[in-house]
């Protein structure tokens, strides 16, 4: 029942989102590190800033390292300061409001480096690109 109720949050985020979209949109600071089969992307959220992320392909680690924002967790709506952990399952898609200046990384096991490549292995933008991943997937291994 899990992937249903994911699949729901995931597209009213979805819905939300194009909605967003129709306002100003600012650039975040992003930082990258690499490290030996690792890398971690790093993002700086201002306060007051609603964001929402891509659909990842991927189980990943994710750390609040400064802040206090409000985050979609597999639970529900949680306000979470740092520091603040979360494995999140494949299929993740988060939409959160920053009630201060939020410092939150990604974490990701790949050796690769170019960030274009990484972001095409790693995400997707919607939940019909995820489904055919999914899909390409399964036929792949079945």
């Amino acid at each position: 029942m899990r992937s249903a109720v994911a699949f729901s949050q995931r597209k009213k985020v979805e819905m939300f989102e194009t909605e967003m979209r129709k306002l100003p949109q600012i650039a975040l600071r992003t930082r990258h590190y690499f490290s030996d089969g690792v890398y971690a992307r790093e993002i700086f959220i201002p306060k007051g800033i609603l964001l929402t992320g891509k659909v990842h392909k991927y189980a990943q680690l994710n750390i609040v390292s400064q802040g206090d924002i409000s985050v979609l967790l597999e639970d529900g709506l949680k306000r979470v300061a740092a520091p603040f952990t979360v494995v999140s399952p494949p299929g993740t898609k988060r939409i959160a409001y920053a009630h201060a200046d939020t410092v939150w990384t990604t974490i990701h096991r790949t050796d690769d480096t170019d960030l274009e490549v990484i972001e095409k292995h790693f995400v997707v933008d919607t939940e019909d690109e995820y489904l055919a991943f999914l899909n390409e997937a399964k036929l792949l291994t079945g």
